[in-house]
């Protein structure tokens, strides 16, 4: 059985992807002409962009979705604009690393990204990530995870909206960040490992993932704990995994 590509993107949930823009950062030209056939050919609008100044130019003239970004560019490096993206925008954002570069893949995570994908890229592998994030992040109710408001102390969840609160101060989480918070507080006192938490998030096998659910992991500490260095909502587990502390 085959299926064009409204009919398979309705079966997996993204409806009309002509709907969602993506941003392409890159100083390759050849990559980002790749990207952008690779994309529309998924029925995505896509802009370019060779440089991080040229793509805060574009976030701020257009409304987008997702953003796919290079760690290595001229004038504005992406690091940096991962960093300038956060300060006003949670749309989901994969970084492009070279093979190897084990650091840009960290780093980038470290400071807002969602997800990496290594060059050379396999164009399936691409724009599978970009569907599954688009998924995730437009799409209620996608993932196995029930959904429902809590609270768990200080913490407001408010599922219908993606929003949480810390003590009614309004956290800048990413979308992974949200999924991984609301798994933990949807089950207070249960330990999760590392691969279980990416299986449950990522809903992909966990290869490997241990310091990438680190990184996700510190960052939700510095966003809703009142000292990340000692948390006293999200504790480790040593050699098991993470849990929400009960009281």
């Amino acid at each position: 059985m085959s299926y064009d590509n409204k009919s398979l993107n309705d079966k997996i949930g993204l409806g009309d992807t002509m709907n969602y823009n993506i941003l392409v950062c890159d100083d390759e030209r050849d990559i980002l002409d790749a990207i952008k056939i690779y994309l529309k050919a998924e029925g995505y609008k896509v802009f370019t962009a060779e440089d991080g100044t040229r793509a805060l130019e574009i976030i701020k003239e257009n409304e987008i979705h997702l953003a796919i970004i290079d760690i290595m560019m001229p004038v504005m490096d992406g690091i940096t604009l991962i960093m300038k993206m956060r300060e006003k925008t949670n749309i989901p954002i994969i970084v492009l690393s070279a093979k190897g570069e084990v650091t840009d893949k960290i780093v980038g995570l470290n400071v807002g990204a969602d997800d990496y994908i290594t060059k050379p890229f396999n164009a399936v592998e691409l724009t599978a990530r970009v569907n599954s994030l688009i998924r995730r992040y437009f799409s209620l109710g996608a993932s196995d995870i029930k959904t429902g408001d809590l609270k768990i102390g200080r913490v407001s969840i408010f599922d219908d909206s993606k929003e949480v609160r810390v003590e009614d101060e309004l956290a800048n989480l990413t979308p992974y960040e949200y999924k991984i918070l609301y798994l933990l507080a949807k089950n207070p006192g249960r330990v999760f490992s590392s691969n279980e938490i990416y299986e449950r998030v990522w809903e992909e096998e966990a290869i490997d993932v241990r310091k990438i659910i680190s990184v996700h992991i510190s960052h939700l500490r510095d966003k809703i704990e009142i000292n990340p260095r000692k948390p006293d909502l999200i504790k480790s587990v040593y050699g098991m995994g993470y849990k929400i502390e009960v009281k």
